[in-house]
């Protein structure tokens, strides 16, 4: 059972998610939904002469990512596991699979990612992305990332963005508020933390990239810092 406090995170971040999900529409511009990831993109790259590819994407939200990968997938054997825990993601990952006609791709999972089984040398590519910081705890967090680097083949990539360091502020009295990010550790901690997780993989792309943007929660306009890691590494063959 959640603590009361990650309840209250969750509950806003679903608020927060069904909103963006139900007024921004995937690929259109203004939010976030916009485009993928490009290093999420780029890195698939090395997948290109492999006939299948199985990929896995925590935290998958509409598709964002997902419905790009399974679309340089088309023509070749493979799939994209897409795990998610709101209702609203899952819907609207289906519709747009249909839309954009990679549905046979696209292999919808409503659960909590903290809890989603990884079979063993599963993956070829796992895709975490702003998602594993929202899992409840860090000994959760910690596991999942144990599940991951076990369920990567051998030469797969894993492919992880993980925020750090996030802050919360009022934007209209300028006071400091309680940052609603269940994992929330110093970027040092959290770089710490990846590498001894993933020791012996090659580092294949190491940013830390200082961020902010507003949001709004609960009709108050938020300013929302954080430093965001972009960690991606390659198991050895």
């Amino acid at each position: 059972m959640n603590s009361p406090r990650i309840d209250v995170i969750r509950q806003e971040v679903k608020k927060y998610h069904d909103h963006c999900y139900d007024h921004y529409k995937l690929f259109e511009q203004g939010s976030w939904l916009y485009k993928p990831v490009q290093s999420v993109m780029e890195l698939l790259n090395y997948f290109d002469e492999q006939d299948k590819v199985t990929v896995l994407d925590l935290g998958a939200g509409v598709g964002r990512n997902s419905i790009p990968i399974a679309q340089k997938l088309k023509g070749r054997n493979g799939q994209v596991v897409c795990v998610d825990l709101l209702d609203t993601a899952i819907d609207k990952l289906k519709a747009y699979g249909d839309e954009y006609e990679v549905a046979e791709f696209i292999f919808p999972v409503k659960e909590d990612i903290g809890t989603f089984s990884i079979q063993e040398n599963e993956y070829d590519y796992i895709v975490a992305v702003s998602s594993l910081e929202h899992v409840e705890s860090e000994e959760v967090f910690e596991r999942v990332l144990v599940t991951m680097e076990k369920g990567t083949k051998s030469g797969g990539i894993n492919c992880l963005i993980v925020n750090s360091e996030v802050e919360e502020m009022d934007m209209e009295t300028g006071s400091k508020l309680d940052a609603l990010m269940e994992v929330n550790i110093s970027t040092e901690q959290m770089h710490e933390k990846l590498r001894a997780m993933y020791k012996g993989w090659n580092e294949l792309l190491v940013i830390t990239k200082p961020l902010e943007y507003q949001i709004e929660r609960n009709g108050k306009q938020i300013l929302l810092k954080t430093n965001a890691i972009t960690y991606a590494v390659q198991k050895g063959f």
